[in-house]
């Protein structure tokens, strides 16, 4: 197995660990989606880790193509409708929250135009200085990679919770870097990166800083975990 692949699975593993750590201390409803990101990230890692396997000729072709469309078809079509949908859903009444449906409505078209591209035309992945590209001739199109940026890390910025818009401008701050310096592979580095960052939403919800009825302060009480089976004998507390 390549040092690569390894890597991916690797830290697929972890943030599935962190993910369900994540999920353990949900206690609204309205919190399970963005708490769930680093475990659907862990499921992104993996599918990268069979891509790199299948470059490396581990596997065979076929399975090339299907885990080459399953990384593109959550890193182009999923997550620039996932993010704002969570981040609205965490979101009070108000003009950021009919901000923030308004770029769920972006997200919602650049996952359509992306799902509708990845089916149509075939994507193709190439091992590029130790980092894999994908091209599409849908999907890589300059105005659509605008609007998902401003999709997906717009919402998170416009967020009352501070948290929320803190992991908003630590993504920023990484796309961009990796924009100039990979900019030939921004859909695989940004994701790895975006995935490791999301590990801190492990510790906030640890914390019990993303409140949803009390944005940026601390509620005066604490709802029953949501997911009382992840710890059964915690459930109420």
């Amino acid at each position: 197995m390549c040092f690569s692949a390894t890597a991916s699975f690797t830290a697929s593993g972890v943030l599935a660990t962190i993910g369900v750590a994540t999920l353990r201390h949900v206690r609204d409803p309205r919190a399970l989606l963005f708490a769930s990101v680093p475990l659907l990230f862990a499921i992104h890692q993996c599918s990268e880790g069979l891509v790199w396997l299948a470059l490396d000729g581990g596997i065979d072709r076929p399975a090339l193509d299907h885990s080459v469309f399953l990384f593109t078809f959550y890193a182009l079509g999923i997550l620039p409708l996932l993010m704002p949908v969570s981040v609205a859903l965490l979101e009070p009444a108000g003009v950021r929250r009919r901000a923030i449906l308004g770029l769920t409505a972006v997200g919602a078209f650049v996952c359509i135009w992306d799902v509708a591209g990845l089916v149509a035309f075939p994507t193709r992945a190439v091992i590029d200085h130790h980092s894999i590209a994908y091209y599409n001739p849908v999907t890589s199109r300059l105005w659509i990679s605008a609007l998902y940026i401003l999709a997906t890390c717009g919402a998170l910025l416009l967020s009352t919770h501070r948290v929320v818009r803190t992991y908003g401008v630590l993504n920023v701050i990484g796309l961009t870097i990796v924009h100039v310096v990979k900019g030939y592979a921004f859909a695989s580095v940004w994701c790895f990166y975006a995935a490791v960052l999301s590990a801190v939403l492990y510790w906030q919800f640890h914390r019990q800083t993303i409140n949803v009825e009390t944005p940026n302060g601390a509620s005066p009480f604490l709802r029953p975990f949501l997911l009382s089976w992840l710890h059964p004998r915690h459930a109420v507390r």
